[in-house]
């Protein structure tokens, strides 16, 4: 009898100390890091689609949360989701998988910035994807996600052909051929995005997605260099899913604008000749003036001279006794070939 109170106690005895330590150096929830070790959160997720499917790529972190280096990132979590259009909700939760763990590393190759690439195939036509990403450097220092990026999927269109690029006065004009897109369907339309870059490496979407085949882009600089290149997009349910890019195309837009007319022409005589005078022109592109001259039987005029753009003088000394003369005033600009203005308003004088 004692024995079985004995067991008993000692058995309350037990699990009351269980529950204890239970209680005092276990735990229920994954334990929050210290800022200290937690990288930032990735935040140039992108993402490229092809005829397979699409690529990710992103950048490794190489700081903390506290700003001190990383040396190392264990694993990447990749999410996604799949939402067939038809059941796509705009206002709903994003319904994320179990995340795909990606194998991580060092942040930097030397001095350079590692970037992961990551292909997801097995796409369907017609659904909705949605992808982001988390980084670790322990099993339990995870970051906060990254920016989410999504797009609809469809076999890609093919990319527009024959790509032709106009330069024009502070202008660029484009055109390229239609494309017919290879999947059935009535509901479904072909658009046009264009892209621009200065230097062929980054490109940039410029205007909205277009249903033409042109586009004449104003947002230019006269001497400057641009590249274009064209991206087909198929539109379904007010949905864009991305298609094959264009061969690139370059331009330099080219000042087509002469300077103003220049004003106030006068003229005086001298013994040193006679002095044609004119209003001086603020224009920033101002190169210089031409001066012109004729006789009263003439119906064409002679050059006499050009003055830089810090002169409002010149002085005719090979005018002829008697001659009745008869001056204008160009201006000019600095663009190859120049841009030179109407000419002004005669001023004569007899000498």
């Amino acid at each position: 009898m004692k024995n079985r109170c004995l067991v008993r106690v000692m058995g309350v005895f037990f699990l009351g100390a269980s529950i204890l330590l239970a209680g005092g150096c276990g735990f229920k929830n994954k334990p929050v890091p210290p800022a200290s070790v937690v990288p930032q959160a990735i935040e140039d997720l992108r993402y490229t689609v092809n005829d397979k499917g699409v690529q990710l790529t992103w950048s490794y972190p190489v700081k903390t949360l506290k700003g001190s280096a990383l040396d190392d990132i264990s694993s990447f979590e990749l999410f996604r989701a799949e939402i067939p259009l038809e059941d796509y909700c705009g206002t709903c939760p994003v319904p994320f998988l179990q995340p795909i763990t990606v194998d991580g590393g060092a942040p930097l190759d030397g001095k350079v910035r590692r970037k992961v690439t990551y292909d997801s195939n097995l796409l369907r036509p017609g659904n909705k994807y949605f992808f982001k990403v988390r980084s670790r450097n322990s099993w339990f220092a995870d970051s906060a996600d990254s920016n989410i990026i999504t797009f609809v999927w469809f076999a890609p269109a093919a990319a527009t052909e024959k790509v032709t690029a106009v330069p024009g006065d502070r202008q660029i004009s484009l055109t390229w051929l239609p494309v017919a897109l290879k999947t059935a369907g009535t509901d479904m339309a072909v658009k046009y995005q264009v892209l621009r870059s200065p230097d062929g490496k980054d490109f940039a979407k410029i205007g909205d997605p277009l249903s033409a085949t042109s586009y004449l882009d104003r947002q230019v600089t006269n001497g400057q260099k641009y590249v274009y290149s064209v991206q087909t997009l198929s539109e379904y349910k007010n949905e864009l899913a991305q298609g094959g890019i264009s061969k690139e195309v370059t331009a330099t837009s080219i000042n087509l604008t002469p300077p103003l007319t220049p004003t106030g022409v006068t003229t005086v005589r001298t013994d040193a000749g006679i002095k044609i005078f004119w209003d001086r022109s603020d224009a920033p592109d101002l190169a210089g003036y031409t001066i012109y001259r004729r006789t009263a039987e003439q119906d064409s005029y002679e050059i006499l001279g050009k003055v830089e753009p810090i002169y409002n003088l010149f002085v005719d000394t090979k005018a002829d006794e008697g001659v009745r003369y008869y001056y204008a005033i160009t201006a000019f600009d600095g663009a190859t070939p120049a841009n030179e203005s109407s000419k002004s308003k005669e001023a004569t004088i007899r000498n």
